[in-house]
């Protein structure tokens, strides 16, 4: 959500005393503002055009006290938001576009459109007339801090991007032009997905890997007495090297408590040689002994892939002597 980033910074940013950016502020300043204000606005006056007027803009006919002065605040805002930024106030301008949204709202909710649609179509349209301009205006003066939005907007209206001298302008949208197709500008945040972030920053901190990983699907399912065949030990490493004419796999001797036993592990495009000895080890001991280029291997290693590709080898959390058995 790059434009919901873009705005929570900016809306944030310090002008006369610090200020500091939290993944909760960001997701209230998406949920109460974004979505609650702007996208809301936006979103209703297009669905009332589409729904009462064929998704075209409507006849504005003879306009109210309301309306006059709903226009005189539309011809104002912009240049106070033009102003805040040639003066660098991005809180105060990102401000001053929720207070163009917040209009639009507001007119809405006062003159009611919904329920005059029956007895007064007319004025239905002249109301949906000044909302479009409003949400026309929103197109021009969003693009610096909502660039994506904005330019999603204008596609919504079917219009080319004016320029900001344009702005201000209540007769953006001519009579009988056809809009685009509508959908939502923005989307609420669950808390789920912040809770998520919040871990990631934690786990980051830990030095835990966090990276979203595409599980394979279970096996079929085993009884105990299958899981108690396998004989699972801890082992150490005690001697590694390559095997000629492979690039995968290397030939370790691993001492597992009882023995010490030759085992090939496909590892070596992850682990030198030198990496592996003195590495504790997880192998199953019982696995019966198969020949690989002329050697027998006498158990396998085991190790899980994290998101990466990179094989990461499965041990105790703290050192166990050789031959430890994992039940």
């Amino acid at each position: 959500k790059p434009d919901v980033l873009r705005y929570c910074l900016l809306a944030n940013l310090p002008e006369t005393k610090d200020s500091e950016f939290t993944w909760k502020d960001f997701q209230s300043r998406n949920n109460n503002e974004l979505v609650a204000i702007l996208g809301n606005f936006v979103n209703r006056a297009l669905v009332l055009t589409q729904k009462y007027f064929d998704n075209k803009v409507p006849h504005r006919s003879t306009l109210d006290t309301i309306d006059i002065k709903a226009i005189e605040v539309l011809r104002v805002l912009p240049s106070r938001i033009a102003q805040s930024l040639e003066y660098f106030h991005f809180r105060e301008a990102t401000a001053g576009l929720l207070d163009l949204a917040r209009l639009g709202n507001k007119y809405l909710a006062d003159t009611e459109p919904w329920k005059l649609i029956k007895s007064d179509p007319v004025r239905v349209g002249t109301i949906l007339n000044l909302a479009l301009q409003i949400v026309a205006n929103l197109g021009i003066v969003a693009e610096p801090f909502l660039p994506f939005s904005a330019k999603k907007i204008n596609e919504m209206l079917n219009r080319k991007p004016e320029t900001w001298i344009d702005a201000g302008s209540d007769v953006l949208m001519a009579e009988g032009h056809a809009l685009g197709v509508s959908s939502l500008l923005f989307e609420k945040i669950e808390d789920g997905v912040i809770v998520q972030q919040l871990e990631k920053l934690h786990n980051k901190k830990l030095g835990i890997e966090t990276e979203v990983y595409s599980s394979m699907p279970l096996k079929d399912e085993i009884t105990f007495d299958d899981f108690a065949k396998l004989d699972i030990r801890v082992g150490n490493v005690l001697k590694a090297e390559k095997m000629e004419k492979s690039s995968k796999l290397l030939k370790l001797i691993v001492d597992t408590g009882v023995d010490h036993r030759t085992i090939l592990s496909g590892i070596a495009q992850h682990y030198t040689p030198e990496e592996m000895v003195g590495k504790q080890v997880t192998l199953i001991a019982n696995l019966k002994p198969r020949k690989m280029m002329g050697i027998e291997s006498q158990g396998m290693i085991l190790m899980a892939e994290d998101a990466k590709g990179k094989l990461k080898f499965l041990q105790p959390s703290d050192i166990v002597s050789p031959g430890a058995v994992v039940s």
